[in-house]
C-alpha cells in the first residue's frame, strides 16, 4: 500500500485533533473529488513498518484524540490488507484514542455483508477497531460546506460498535455539531 500524507494536527477529519493518514488507491473515482491523484494505486510513496511507528508515536501525545483514515480509499481490500494491523495496535496502545475512517463504500451495503463489494478476509477485524465511520460517496450535486465532517449530505457518520452490537446502523452523535 501508498501513502501521499500524514497530518499530525488535522482537526477537519474528525472530533478533536488527530493524526491523519491518507492512502492511495481508489476506484469509486467521484465526480469532484478533493484529490483525485489519490484514485492511483501508485501515488506516494509505500506505507511500511517506519510508517506505523510514527503514527503509534504521534498519538503519544495526549493532546491527540485519535486517527483518522482517508483516501484514496481506506476500505479498498488491498489497503485493508496492511491497514488492520496499523489498527489492531492502535487500539493496542491507545484504547482510549478513537478511530475514524472515511469511505466512499457504505457500511451495511459494501463493507459488513460477506458479499459486499469491499468485503474481504480482514473486513471484519478492521471495522472492530474503527469507531465512526463517514461512509457513501462524495456526490458533487449533494456537496454541502455546512455539514460537519461530510463532503456531501447523502454521506453517513456512523457509531461503528453501536452498528455491529445492533445489526442496523446507529448513527454517530457528534459532541459538538454546531462546530462550523
Amino acid at each position: 500500500m501508498n501513502y501521499c500524507n500524514i497530518k499530525t494536527n488535522d482537526v477537519a477529519d474528525g472530533e478533536g485533533v488527530r493524526i491523519t493518514l491518507f492512502v492511495s488507491g481508489c476506484t469509486h473515482h467521484c465526480k469532484g473529488c478533493f484529490q483525485p491523484e489519490t484514485w492511483d494505486f501508485d501515488y506516494g510513496v509505500p506505507y511500511t513498518s517506519q510508517t506505523e511507528d510514527l503514527i503509534i508515536n504521534r498519538l503519544a501525545h495526549s493532546h491527540i484524540s485519535g486517527l483518522t483514515l482517508l483516501g484514496g480509499e481506506p476500505f479498498e481490500p488491498d489497503n485493508q490488507r496492511t491497514l488492520v494491523s496499523t489498527l489492531k495496535r492502535v487500539k493496542k496502545t491507545y484504547p482510549d484514542k478513537t478511530v475514524w475512517a472515511y469511505s466512499g463504500y457504505t457500511l451495511d451495503v459494501d463493507l459488513i455483508p460477506p458479499d459486499g463489494k469491499a468485503h474481504c478476509e480482514v473486513t471484519d477485524e478492521m471495522l472492530s477497531y474503527i469507531d465512526v465511520l463517514v461512509d457513501g460517496e462524495f456526490v458533487l450535486e449533494l456537496k454541502s460546506l455546512t455539514i460537519p465532517f461530510r463532503g456531501s449530505e447523502n454521506q453517513r457518520i456512523i457509531d461503528v460498535p453501536k452498528t455491529l452490537e445492533s445489526g442496523s446502523v446507529v448513527e454517530y452523535t457528534l459532541r459538538n455539531p454546531r462546530r462550523l
